[in-house]
């Protein structure tokens, strides 16, 4: 059936924006040492170990049981705190209940009931909450250890752990993190009125991507450098949370000629006739791997190699066998490049 459109009102979008802390350093630090499935991957591997006293390691292990870091993070976007010594006060005028709630995960408008029945220690609460997300990987179990804790019990470990964390590992490097983090929030903010929000999303976050929610009307993104190379995803009320890696221009800012490992595999991914093809090819529609081996006449294991390369470069999106150019990823290119080249708005 033809739609003929009458109006002109533009397809809804989300607001972006850019924080940054030395905090979120600290609590995303407590999460990455503590995550055993990732902590292999993780470009840091000199945690320094050797500062690590008795207490902080009781405290970490305290985490790795139970996944507090996520009350961490839960608690620092509650409010605005210019220094630990803020954060561990916050915590601890806190009564019971505000603390569980802020500690309890979003999970969507609907369940905003029983996350405050859960908080107050509601048996039925919790089981219904734990088992709207019973297929999440440590959810349930946080759900109701939170719920159940004892209130000084948690405050202290909140307190501990973070204060211990900042004490070994924070404070020794601390201003050249603050430098670091600083460094990538100001190349953000230089380029977030030049792309369009999912664009941006996509080229601060190193390819996620992140398609407009009817209940989400922002997105907050954080820079880190402990949990590099990954992104990390939170919900908040009316907001998507992307705790993104810090790129190779703030980390290498002595070496302005590393270009970002994004950079190097997008130009690479187009150094190829066949892979230019493809590109052509999909940028007038979407196709499926059948037409693409019969246009191209081409072995689908060969066909598959080089789309592989493109959809590792974020150029070329599947579902279901069937290929869609990425065009944001072309259109933010030239962009990428000429932040790498140092090249000003008033040059360009």
């Amino acid at each position: 059936m033809e739609v003929i459109q009458f109006n002109s009102k533009k397809r809804e979008t989300y607001r972006v924006r850019v924080e940054h802390s030395i905090l979120f350093e600290c609590a995303l630090g407590i999460a990455a040492l503590t995550n055993q499935s990732l902590i292999d991957t993780l470009e840091k591997k000199n945690w320094h170990k050797e500062r690590f006293d008795e207490a902080l390691k009781k405290e970490l292990s305290y985490v790795k049981l139970h996944n507090t870091w996520k009350a961490l993070l839960q608690i620092l976007h509650h409010d605005s705190f210019p220094s630990l010594q803020d954060f561990t006060q916050f915590i601890q005028q806190l009564d019971s209940g505000t603390l569980k709630y802020i500690s309890l995960p979003y999970l969507g408008e609907d369940l905003e009931p029983l996350r405050k029945k859960a908080s107050k220690g509601e048996k039925n609460a919790i089981r219904q909450l734990s088992n709207e997300v019973s297929d999440h990987a440590f959810f349930p179990s946080y759900i109701q250890f939170i719920s159940e804790v004892d209130e000084l019990t948690l405050k202290q470990h909140l307190q501990d752990v973070m204060t211990y964390w900042y004490k070994a590992v924070i404070e020794p490097e601390e201003e050249e993190l603050k430098d670091l983090l600083e460094r990538d929030y100001v190349a953000k903010e230089k380029m977030i009125h030049k792309l369009e929000p999912e664009a941006f999303v996509e080229w601060a976050t190193g390819g996620m991507t992140y398609k407009p929610e009817p209940s989400v009307h922002h997105v907050l993104l954080i820079p880190h450098h402990t949990y590099r190379p990954w992104n990390v995803e939170a919900d908040l009320p009316d907001t998507k949370v992307f705790y993104y890696p810090v790129s190779n221009d703030s980390l290498y800012q002595n070496d302005p000629y590393i270009p970002s490992q994004m950079l190097v595999q997008k130009y690479k991914a187009l150094g190829d006739e066949v892979r230019l093809r493809l590109v052509k090819y999909l940028y007038e529609k979407e196709r499926s791997l059948q037409e693409l081996t019969t246009i191209l006449q081409m072995g689908k294991s060969t066909l598959h190699h080089h789309l592989k390369m493109l959809k590792s470069a974020r150029i070329v999106e599947s579902s279901h066998s069937t290929y869609r150019l990425n065009k944001r990823t072309i259109d933010s290119m030239p962009i990428d490049l000429e932040q790498f080249l140092g090249i000003s708005d008033d040059e360009a």
